[in-house]
C-alpha cells in the first residue's frame, strides 16, 4: 500500500509520465493547418513542466526554486489550453485530451501549493 502512495506522489515520475502520454497522444493526431501549431506548442509546454521541475529540485536557492516552480506551473496551464484546442480539433481524441487536462490541472495545484508554502 505504501508503494502505491509513494508512486502517486513521485512528482518527477509524474512529469515524465505526463510528457510520455502527451507524445503518444500527439502521434495519433492528423497534422493539418489547424493541428500543426497546437501539437508543437503542446509538446514544448508538456516537456517544460518536467524540465523546469527537475531544475527546481536541483536549485541552489529558495528564489531560484520558486522561479522554476512558477515556470512549471505556467507550462502546466499552457498545456491545458493546447490540450483543449486539440480536443476540439480531433473529436476522436477528446476524452484522452480531457484526461490529460485533468493531470495538467493537478500539476497547477501541486506547484501552487509549493509556492504558497514557501512564501508563507
Amino acid at each position: 500500500m505504501n508503494d502505491q502512495k509513494d508512486k502517486k506522489f513521485d512528482l518527477e515520475q509524474r512529469c515524465k509520465d505526463f510528457f510520455a502520454k502527451v507524445i503518444k497522444l500527439c502521434k495519433k493526431i492528423p497534422i493539418n493547418a489547424i493541428t500543426k501549431r497546437q501539437v508543437e506548442q503542446l509538446i514544448g509546454a508538456a516537456g517544460s513542466i518536467g524540465a523546469n521541475w527537475f531544475e527546481a529540485s536541483e536549485s541552489e536557492s529558495k528564489k531560484d526554486f520558486v522561479h522554476k516552480v512558477k515556470i512549471s506551473r505556467k507550462e502546466a496551464k499552457e498545456s491545458q489550453l493546447w490540450l483543449y484546442g486539440l480536443g476540439e480539433s480531433c473529436d476522436q481524441l477528446e476524452d484522452e485530451c480531457h484526461d490529460l487536462i485533468a493531470e495538467a490541472r493537478e500539476f497547477v495545484y501541486i506547484f501552487t501549493s509549493m509556492i504558497n508554502k514557501i512564501k508563507s
